[in-house]
C-alpha cells in the first residue's frame, strides 16, 4: 500500500505498524501524526495515509522545511512565489503582519523598509513583542520572520522613506506594499513609484480604523497598477482607534492581494 511520511510517498506492507515506519524514516520522532490527529506507535497504517514523525524542539533542515511548507500550497504557487521580491513600505499594523503573511507563503525575498522602533503602544495590533520594545522594528521583525520562515531571504533598511530613495529601495520589487499610517505620506510614495517605477504594482491601504463591520474592507483597483484596501473613509481619531482585528483583516487582504498579483491575476 501506499502512504505519504514527512510529505514523502513511501510504499509499505498493508497494515504495516506505525512503529515499524518511523524506525525506518525517524526513529527519534516523538511525536506522530496520522492524518492530521496524534496518535500511539502502535497503530496499522492504511492504505492513502498521512503520516509526519516530528522530533520535540527539532528545526528541520531548510529544505525539508520548505518541502512540508509547499505541500500545503496549491500546486505550481510555491515555485512562482519563491522567485518574487515584494517590498514593504512601512511595518506597524500593516506593515507587519503583511510581512508575516508572506513569510508563511513562501515569497522568496522581502524588502522591509521604517525609520521607526517598538513602542509599548504598538503592541495593540502590530506584529512585535514585548522584549522587543525600544529596538528597530526592522531588526524586531527581521528576527521574527527568521523564526517563521528561515528559507527566505530579508532585506532590510532602518531608514525613512522619501521620493528620492524609493528607486533605490524598491526599483527591483516585483510588487510594492504601501503600509503608512499618514496619507501625506501614502500620496508621496505613490506619485515616487509612478515616477520611477511607471506600472510596478502598488497595494496600498486607506481606511481600516475602528471595530465597525469587516464587510467594508474590501480591495479596490483605483488605476491600472495600484490597489487600496479598506473602506476609504474610516481614519483613526480620537474615539476610532486602530485595532488589531480591523487592522488584521486588511493586513491579510493586502498579502492576498500580493500574491494573485505575483500569480498574474490583475482583476479583484
Amino acid at each position: 500500500m501506499r502512504i505519504t511520511v514527512n510529505e514523502q510517498r513511501l510504499e509499505v506492507p498493508d497494515r504495516t505498524p506505525l512503529s515499524s515506519v518511523r524506525r525506518q524514516v525517524k526513529p527519534d520522532a516523538d511525536v506522530l501524526v496520522v492524518n492530521g490527529a496524534p496518535v500511539a506507535d502502535d497503530l496499522s497504517l492504511a492504505d492513502g495515509d498521512t503520516v509526519v514523525l516530528i522530533r520535540r524542539g527539532e528545526v528541520p533542515s531548510v529544505a525539508e522545511l520548505e518541502h512540508l511548507m509547499a505541500a500545503r500550497h496549491t500546486p505550481g504557487v510555491h515555485a512562482r512565489v519563491r522567485r518574487a521580491c515584494v517590498g514593504i513600505a512601512g511595518l506597524g499594523g500593516l506593515g507587519s503582519a503583511v510581512a508575516i503573511a508572506l513569510a508563511r507563503t513562501g515569497v522568496g525575498q522581502l524588502v522591509l523598509v521604517d525609520f521607526d522602533v517598538v513602542e509599548p503602544s504598538n503592541l495593540n495590533r502590530q506584529q512585535y513583542f514585548v522584549d522587543q520594545i525600544g529596538r528597530p522594528k526592522t531588526e524586531a521583525l527581521a528576527e521574527t520572520l527568521r523564526r517563521v520562515n528561515p528559507c527566505i531571504e530579508v532585506r532590510t533598511h532602518a531608514l525613512r522613506i522619501t521620493a528620492e530613495n524609493v528607486p533605490l529601495l524598491f526599483g527591483r520589487v516585483d510588487v510594492l506594499v504601501e503600509a503608512f499610517d499618514r496619507a501625506d505620506q501614502k500620496s508621496m510614495l505613490i506619485r515616487a513609484v509612478a515616477a520611477c517605477c511607471p506600472g510596478k504594482p502598488v497595494v496600498g491601504a486607506s481606511g481600516v480604523a475602528g471595530h465597525g463591520s469587516c464587510g467594508s474592507v474590501q480591495v479596490r483597483r483605483v488605476g491600472p497598477w495600484l490597489y487600496i484596501v479598506g473602506d476609504l473613509e474610516t481614519a483613526a481619531q480620537p474615539g476610532t482607534g486602530l485595532m488589531a482585528p480591523r487592522v488584521g483583516v486588511a493586513a491579510c487582504m493586502q498579502a492576498n492581494t500580493v500574491l494573485r498579483l505575483l500569480l498574474g491575476e490583475t482583476e479583484m
